[in-house]
């Protein structure tokens, strides 16, 4: 079972994440490449909440090839393109993570390889 760490001498999380994970031994691990908000069609969505939606969809078919769900999350790198966007991002996150929450990172980033692109996102899980 992954081991979620939040040491008292140190401020709790501003949101829902921890601040580490601990992957006991004998457990595999996929890292998946950062994920952009476009579909299997080349569709982008105009907003953060689509194209956050999508990001963990392929991340989700990713981690489903090795085996694994997003319940096996220990680590999100994420990266949205201006403030605004943050609020947007984390209540799609918060709806598909696990229990505990992964360790995270979120950055603002001046953009990505296209200019509609809102937010990339990119993991590592371990499982069993």
């Amino acid at each position: 079972m992954l081991q979620a760490l939040l040491p008292k001498k140190i401020r709790a999380p501003f949101a829902r994440y921890s601040h580490g994970m601990v992957v006991p031994a004998g457990h595999r691990v996929a890292f998946a490449s950062g994920q952009l908000g476009i579909s299997a069609e080349d569709q982008v969505p105009p907003d953060i909440i689509g194209q956050t939606r999508l990001c963990f969809e392929n991340i989700s078919a990713i981690l489903a090839d090795a085996g694994m769900s997003m319940h096996d999350l220990v680590r999100i790198n994420a990266f949205v393109t201006a403030r605004e966007h943050l609020e947007g991002y984390m209540q799609i996150r918060d709806t598909v993570i696990g229990t505990p929450p992964p360790a995270s990172t979120l950055m603002i980033v001046s953009g990505f390889a296209r200019p509609e692109f809102l937010v990339e996102v990119e993991v590592i899980a371990a499982a069993p």
